[in-house]
Formats: structure tokens, sequence, C-alpha cells
């Protein structure tokens, strides 16, 4: 009976073993073709491992990544309406599972941005709200997380702008992310780790 139960245990330990190893090597692919401009085939491969890994917040976020990065990279209306509706709906399956999950949160942030520059007249006063109050989630349940602190600021230095407003604090909260963003250790080789260039980019803007 030992036997029987040693036998099934390393029966199990060699499938976890397995699968892991496609998962890894399945998010390796989808990353690759990312990196190489290939964003609807990554959003693709993205989707095919979650519809796989259930279990797994990480695919179906990258589905949402993707799909609303891609939606700042077009002015065809059409297209950034697909891209957010794909975003939200990949995201939306995560939320439902860790709705105090603050990468999550930051992503829903992110996507209701995206509907604000499509059409800034209609949404930017019915999401902004939203938006810093997303964010302000994000940073309570991790008041260190480098891509909360730098897409709060990002966003309120673009409404500062449209006011007239001064940036300043919202320059010295991007330099705050910067050393966060040093100090960041991702969970695992896929767990978000993206943002450090773009917040460069910014107090290099901030500096201007």
């Amino acid at each position: 009976m030992k036997k029987l139960i040693l036998f099934a245990a390393i029966i199990m330990t060699s499938l976890t073993q397995a699968q892991q190893g496609r998962f890894e090597e399945g998010m390796g692919k989808a990353m690759q073709l990312w990196g190489e401009g290939k964003a609807t085939e990554a959003s693709d491969l993205f989707e095919r491992i979650a519809s796989a890994e259930k279990n797994n917040w990480l695919p179906n976020y990258y589905v949402a990544l993707v799909n609303t990065t891609s939606s700042f990279q077009t002015r065809d209306k059409e297209k950034v309406s697909a891209l957010l509706n794909k975003a939200q709906n990949a995201l939306d399956i995560e939320m439902v599972k860790d709705p105090n999950n603050a990468e999550l949160l930051v992503m829903q942030a992110m996507i209701d941005t995206g509907w604000v520059v499509y059409d800034p007249m209609t949404n930017g006063m019915k999401l902004s709200g939203k938006i810093m109050e997303t964010y302000g989630k994000a940073l309570a349940i991790a008041p260190e997380n480098p891509r909360a602190v730098f897409g709060k600021a990002e966003y309120e230095i673009g409404g500062a702008k449209y006011f007239g407003t001064d940036i300043k604090p919202m320059c010295a909260e991007i330099d705050r992310s910067i050393d966060l963003f040093a100090k960041f250790k991702p969970a695992t080789p896929f767990s978000p780790n993206w943002g450090l260039d773009r917040a460069i980019e910014a107090q290099k803007e901030c500096k201007k």
C-alpha cells in the first residue's frame, strides 16, 4: 500500500512538473511574440494558456495588458473599442477570483484610461474619479507597488496639464516610483515587472 501511495505521489509530481514546464514554455513564447511586435498572436496564445491554467491569473492579465497597450497605439476607433473590450473581458475573469490583487487593479485603471483617451469629452469626467479610486485601492493594498504609484501620478499629470495646475507633486511621485522600481522583485519570472522605461520617460518630461 505504501509503495502504491509513493508511486501515485511520484506520478502526480511528474505531471505537475510537466504542466509547469508547458506553462513556462507557453508564457515565454507569448512574451517573445509580444516583444517581436506580434501583439495579436501573443494575445491569442495568452488566451489559450489562460483556458488551460484557470487557477493562474497571469495569462488573462497579459491578455488585458497586451490589448490595452495596443489600444494606445492606434487611432482607429473601432479597433480601440474592440481591444479595450477584449482586455476588460479577460480582466473580469480574474477580478472575480481576486478583487484585492493590486496588479489587477492597476490594469483596470489602465483600461479605463484607454477609454478616456478613446473619447476624452465623454469619458473624462465619467471615469476620472473611478480611475483615481482604483489606483487608491491598489496603493492601499500594495503601497510600494511601482506601477500603482507611477500610474496614478501619470494620470494626475494629464489632468493637471489640462487644467493648467502645478505638476511638481506628481513629478515627485514619478521620482518615487523609479526608486520603487529599483527595489521591486517580481514574485515569479512572469509576474508583472514592467513600467520603469515609461517612468524614466515621464521623469524626463517633468524636467523640461
